[in-house]
């Protein structure tokens, strides 16, 4: 589970969001969840968003709220916001950014949009069934033929943003594995929803 909770993210945030993102990188995952993305935006005044999720995917408003805890001290001793935000911590949710290696092979068989920071095949947008990886590379069925081929490469190094499309499919599978995360919490004995630890 460390090695998971730990694995690099290959699709990273720039200018102030990678600011952001390197303070709340280690209290993320000293809490045991992983970052998916941190996003800032005019929302409400100005809102920042951090995209957090346990190893195994899931997220609950209980884990929202623990971490949002943990993270306003953190943010507060670095203030690299200018002026008030709003601190909003979510799921990545149904739809969600694709940001790390085993993202591409866990979601395999779900459609993705893809937008590169360079072209590939002549295109930077991509639209289609993630088949995996092959090397530094995820592999794509793509739903319009490029150049006469249904499956391309895109390098993971060049991916600028990826996103789950929602299916049908998708939904049926995640809701079936958050009711499965929540029975297997339920018949957890040392699950507790009080975390002295978090507490201010």
């Amino acid at each position: 589970m460390a090695e998971e909770s730990s694995e690099p993210r290959i699709v990273t945030e720039s200018g102030l969001e990678a600011r952001v993102a390197h303070i709340v990188e280690p209290t993320v995952s000293g809490l045991g969840y992983r970052l998916v993305r941190i996003k800032l935006s005019a929302m409400n005044g100005q809102t920042l968003q951090v995209m957090a999720e346990r190893p195994d995917g899931t997220m609950t408003v209980e884990d929202c709220e623990r971490l949002s805890r943990d993270l306003s001290p953190a943010l507060d001793v670095d203030d690299p916001i200018d002026g008030a935000y709003h601190l909003e911590v979510s799921s990545p949710g149904i739809d969600r950014p694709l940001v790390r290696r085993s993202d591409f092979e866990r979601y395999a068989g779900h459609v993705a949009k893809v937008e590169l920071i360079r072209p590939a095949n002549g295109r930077k947008r991509f639209r289609g069934a993630l088949a995996g990886l092959e090397g530094d590379a995820a592999r794509i069925a793509v739903d319009k033929p490029v150049d006469g081929e249904t499956t391309v490469l895109l390098p993971l190094a060049d991916i600028a943003e990826a996103k789950l499309v929602l299916t049908d499919e998708l939904i049926r599978e995640t809701l079936a594995a958050e009711k499965h995360a929540a029975a297997a919490t339920d018949e957890d004995p040392n699950n507790t929803d009080a975390d002295p630890a978090s507490a201010h």
